[in-house]
This record gives structure tokens, sequence and C-alpha cells, in this order.
């Protein structure tokens, strides 16, 4: 695929529901309530794809979301109908798809067929079935703080994101409930995030002091993500999976400052040079915490380590700050405990992360 030729997926999928499922849906369906959109798994719900994106997963797609009665009187026929009658290309990509391939975590690819019925990747859901599917959560509650701690953002970032194109069932709604967390939530994921840079942010001297290289530039890189985990708590952004974490990282406002101060730590051959990168990064997050006006004001220059040689700035207290405005009891019963924050700030485990069997047991350690 030519770079020139690329057409973004969700422009590619507005266009294919408007032009192509639209008509066909008014024409056997009429006076169907659904919600069409694309969110969820794909590079190009967040916006990123590119031509490679193009030879996995990828092509003109939709997600119908139906009533739950419509849904099962309908996904069936519909499924058929729309293979029956769907192009066999749309811009130029083929609508049809192979099967899943189970040696390949059920990737499928865009394949060209000049006759019989289009594999379609118009996907039938309801609202609550996709949530459970996702998320392991029942729509019809309302998340508790040990619910939304154990939402991975990446999750949370993939469904508010993407586009809908239709609402006719209140998916926009619900997107809505989960565009950013409570507010004594968000205090504790941000002093949770402070918490972490203050249990390593000595330790990468430390190493660097005697000798260990290889461990010191590993902690500063833990310590640059860690900053970059609180630049998106602080701008009220989801964070995405580790292939578009420093990309969507860019998109923030205090990137354009941090970046450069990061890069550096990273290529930072020892622990004094890499300090030096860090500490303005410290110093940074101190005056965007001072910006969000949600304590008293706090330094913004980072202080010695109790009379040793390393600079350090969680140190000064912020995450005793912030956690002394949560009025929420259970999230103040949770601030009353070891801060472990949320799923992402304990884990980065692909498996733990993607997967909802594990939120029950996931659950416990907030309860």
């Amino acid at each position: 695929m030519n770079l020139s030729t690329f057409i973004p997926g969700l422009q590619l999928c507005g266009a294919f529901y408007h032009e192509a499922v639209r008509p066909i849906l008014a024409a056997h369906f009429p006076g169907l309530e659904y919600s069409a959109a694309l969110i969820g798994h794909g590079s190009e719900v967040l916006g990123f794809d590119d031509a490679m994106s193009t030879d996995h997963h990828w092509g003109p797609r939709l997600m119908l979301f139906l009533h739950p009665e419509e849904h099962a009187r309908l996904e069936s026929v519909i499924k058929i109908t729309l293979a029956n009658h769907l192009p066999y290309t749309f811009r130029g990509y083929s609508t049809h798809f192979s099967e899943p391939d189970p040696n390949d975590n059920g990737v499928q690819h865009a394949e060209k067929i000049i006759s019989g019925p289009v594999n379609h990747r118009v996907e039938i859901l309801t609202l609550a079935g996709y949530f459970a599917d996702d998320f392991g959560f029942d729509l019809r509650a309302e998340p508790t703080p040990a619910d939304w701690l154990t939402f991975p953002q990446q999750k949370l970032r993939v469904f508010t994101a993407g586009a809908v194109y239709h609402d006719g069932i209140g998916l926009g709604t619900q997107r809505e409930r989960f565009r950013w967390y409570p507010q004594d939530v968000w205090l504790y994921l941000l002093a949770a995030g402070w918490g972490r840079i203050g249990q390593e942010e000595h330790l990468m001297g430390r190493a660097g002091l005697v000798g260990d290289d290889l461990g010191s530039a590993l902690i500063g890189a833990r310590l640059a993500r860690d900053v970059m985990r609180l630049g998106f708590l602080m701008e009220k952004v989801y964070a995405p999976y580790p292939k578009w974490f420093g990309t969507a990282f860019q998109q923030l406002d205090c990137a354009a400052e941090l970046s450069p101060h990061l890069q550096r730590a990273l290529a930072a051959q020892t622990w004094p040079e890499r300090e030096g990168h860090l500490v303005p990064a410290y110093e940074l997050l101190g005056r965007m915490h001072n910006q969000l006006a949600l304590t008293e004001p706090m330094p913004e220059n980072v202080r010695d380590f109790l009379g040793r040689p390393f600079r350090v700035m969680a140190l000064h207290g912020f995450s005793d700050r912030l956690l002394e405005q949560i009025h929420d009891p259970a999230v103040k019963r949770l601030a009353s405990k070891p801060l472990i924050g949320s799923l992402d700030l304990f884990s980065d485990n692909t498996d733990l992360l993607e997967s909802p069997h594990f939120r029950p047991q996931l659950r416990r350690l907030f309860e």
C-alpha cells in the first residue's frame, strides 16, 4: 500500500457506514434503532494507523449496537443480509475477510473475492455484552472505586476514543460515563503516581554510585515512564497500551517541554547526567501540580534526599497533600493503605490487562 493512497481507518469506516451499511439497514430493517461506531481494539480507533496497519485486522468494518431484544431476534439476519448485499470492495479495500486464524490470535486478513457472500467485519453487538466481554462489568451497575482501579486505562481509552457514526440507543451516554475517573479516584491515582516516583527517584543515583550503570539506567527508564504516566493523569487523558504510549504522550500539552528532558535522560551514560535531565522533568510536574490547584501550593524545586547526594521531588509530600483532599469513604479507606494505585501502576502484563477474567480477584486488592 502506497502511503499517498492510505485512508485513515476512522475516515474509511465512517464512509463505509454512511455509503454502504446504512442504506442496506434502511432498506431491509426500516425503523431499526441502533448505534454505529468504531471503538475498541485497533490502531485506527486511536487514530494512529498507517499503511503498515492494513496488513491485518484492518479495512472497512463497523460495530452495530442493538437493543438486547432486537439483538436476540435480528443478529443473524442482519449479518446474512449484509453478507449478501455489501459490495466486494469499498474505496479500493476488500470488505471480505479471512476466517480468524487460531494460530495467530484470531487475526483476520482482507481477501478479495468476486462472488458469493461477504465475510464482513460488521459486528452485531449489545452495549451490555460488549462491556461484559471486554471489561467484565455489568453496565447496569455503578462502578465502585475497586472497579475503576481494575479497569485498564488502555481499555477505557479505546472505549471512549474512536468514532460514533450514528447513535440511536445511547452509546454516547455510556461513553460519557467512563470519560474520566471520579474526582476522588483521580486524586488517589495522582497520589499513587507521585508515590511511585518517590520510591525510586533516589535509587537511580544510588545504583550508579556503586558502579551499576545498567541498573541505574533501568531505574531511570522506569522513572521516565512514571513521569509520563503522571503527565497523562494530570491532563486527564487515558494512556494507551505500550505500542502507542509514547505517540499518545506526544499529544499531551506537557510533552513539548517534558519530552526533551526524558529523551536525554534515557540517552545519558552516567547517573549524574541522567539525574540532571530528570530533575527538570520532576520540577515541571511540580508546576503542573500547582496549576491544578488541588492542594495548597507545593515546592516546585527538587531537594536533597535525606543528606545523600541525590536530588528528589516526591519527598516534598505531594502524595500526602493529595490524599488529604479525598472525601469518598471508600477511597479514603484505600488511601489509608499502601498506595498500589490502579492495575496499570502495578502491572504491565499484557494478559492481566487484557483478560477481564482476572478482575474479580484484582478487585479484592481494593475491598
